[in-house]
């Protein structure tokens, strides 16, 4: 299994920057990539950044290229999400997400092929 504990989430005024962090622990095994996805009430949930474990290889939605910034720290087991340029759209509920897709499934940013979740951490930008 893998356990995943997300924090850094709070509220933030347009323009500003936040760092969430993802603590991993568990077995290796089971994750080649690990991902930050977000969701609002009612909508469906969007794949923001993913990260290739091994190579550190990283992919971007559209809508965050250039603003934010997926990373790891394997010396603390810790995936990070620096977002700058915060928008009041980026208002969701931010959650990360390890497992094994394939390379053409992790780029296309869905959430199919990921296993572990962990709770999640609100950002609001207003």
């Amino acid at each position: 299994d893998v356990q995943l504990v997300e924090s850094g989430g709070g509220l933030v005024e347009p323009g500003g920057s936040l760092r969430l962090s993802c603590a991993v622990s568990g077995d290796t095994f089971n994750r080649n990539y690990m991902a930050w996805f977000r969701q609002t009430p009612g909508k469906e949930r969007e794949g923001v950044a993913r990260i290739a474990t091994g190579s550190g290889n990283t992919y971007y939605a559209d809508s965050v290229k250039g603003r934010f910034t997926i990373s790891q720290d394997n010396a603390k087991n810790t995936v990070y999400l620096q977002m700058n340029s915060l928008k009041p759209e980026d208002t969701a509920m931010y959650s990360c997400a390890a497992g094994r897709p394939s390379y053409w499934l992790s780029c296309s940013l869905s959430a199919q092929g990921y296993n572990y979740w962990g709770q999640g951490t609100q950002v609001t930008v207003s």
